[in-house]
């Protein structure tokens, strides 16, 4: 569940409901590059703007298409009580694990983060996923923290930025985090632009949203990183170089991803939630210049 290449897909809209046959073809690209793993209703996923109802029927259509490729759903919300209510519908659906960020609208302490994993580590009966992402959430989950949760039964991997921070790179935070969480927690980067830093590092997964878009490329690189041929890791990333560069210029990857899926003629160009809105017409041509010169898939 927890090692190679995490595929992280959008969840494309048509008309504010999901786009069942778009999200099948997206799901078709994925299955057939063997990805190690499913993650749906990521935040390229869009679940923080789904409805508990089109939360449910994403992770079953997953379920569906998948195939033995296991699927880990997002249960993100802002009160425990749905999170828990996500959580059931997600293992109803067949969810073989669960991936939670700590949201918020009041800010949160490490103490009420603590007691919102340790709520659903003693609901659920699936592995669950620490959530790091700080440019969303707007909380940063420190180490002690995170050795904290860690310890809890049901977590079994951390889905970390890959940004350096005040204590150092995602090298150095890997190395401390081996020696502070179980052995059966797996450790993962998300970040795409840091993936090469964190697979070097020793990460166990990459959680990926050019994976969930380009997967045979993605999983190249993981496959070089599971051989330990670092130098390999780094050539193959090289392609996906101006693609990151663009996830900056734009604020993150969603936009850019919509932009490249609706190139490639697999969703509908006005697919993410409003008030997101698609990219400008020069923004494209940028987008579109990109995939032809690195020959993505």
């Amino acid at each position: 569940m927890f090692t190679g290449l995490s595929a992280f897909p959008l969840t494309p809209l048509l008309n504010d409901d999901i786009d069942e046959a778009a999200f099948i073809r997206l799901l078709t690209r994925l299955t057939h590059a063997d990805v190690n793993s499913l993650g749906v209703l990521g935040s390229t996923g869009s679940y923080a703007y789904l409805t508990r109802e089109q939360r449910k029927r994403v992770t079953v259509i997953a379920k569906a298409h998948a195939g033995k490729i296991p699927v880990m759903t997002s249960i993100g919300a802002i009160s425990t009580a749905e999170v828990l209510r996500l959580a059931e519908d997600a293992q109803s659906a067949g969810a073989d694990a669960l991936l939670l960020p700590a949201m918020s609208y009041q800010p949160l302490n490490d103490d009420e983060v603590y007691s919102l994993y340790e709520d659903v580590s003693a609901n659920v009966s699936v592995p669950v996923c620490v959530y790091d992402n700080p440019r969303c959430t707007h909380f940063s989950f420190s180490e002690n923290l995170l050795s904290r949760i860690a310890a809890l039964p049901q977590i079994r991997a951390i889905k970390m930025p890959g940004a350096p921070t005040e204590t150092g790179t995602i090298t150095d935070r890997v190395r401390r985090l081996r020696s502070r969480v179980p052995q059966h927690v797996a450790l993962g980067v998300s970040a795409d632009a840091f993936a090469v830093d964190g697979l070097n590092a020793g990460c166990d997964i990459w959680f990926s949203v050019c994976g969930g878009l380009f997967p045979r490329t993605a999983k190249a690189i993981t496959d070089a990183a599971a051989r330990h041929d670092q130098q390999q890791v780094a050539a193959l990333s090289e392609r996906f170089t101006p693609l990151w560069a663009l996830f900056t210029q734009h604020g993150g990857g969603i936009r850019v991803i919509a932009a490249a899926a609706t190139l490639l003629g697999l969703v509908s160009p006005e697919c993410l939630p409003r008030p997101l809105k698609a990219l400008g017409r020069d923004d494209v041509a940028e987008i579109a210049a990109v995939l032809r010169a690195t020959g993505l898939e």
